[in-house]
């Protein structure tokens, strides 16, 4: 079997070492913020990659599949 208590110490003294500069080591962020963060770079990759019709394209197939 793995040795994963190793792994799981050198996580942990990670974490201490990236909270000892300053940073948020846990912790969760409101929805909201979240939301905010992410949606100008998933609006930028629907237009860069022409998503949206990837989004219809499935949602069509998977209707067809569903019989509607």
């Amino acid at each position: 079997m793995a040795d994963t208590a190793t792994r799981t110490v050198i996580r942990t003294q990670g974490r201490r070492a990236f909270a000892s500069f300053g940073g948020r080591s846990s912790g969760t962020r409101h929805p909201l913020v979240a939301t905010a963060m992410v949606l100008p770079l998933a609006a930028l990759l629907v237009v860069l990659f022409g998503g949206w019709e990837a989004v219809v394209t499935q949602a069509s197939s998977v209707g067809v599949m569903l019989g509607r």
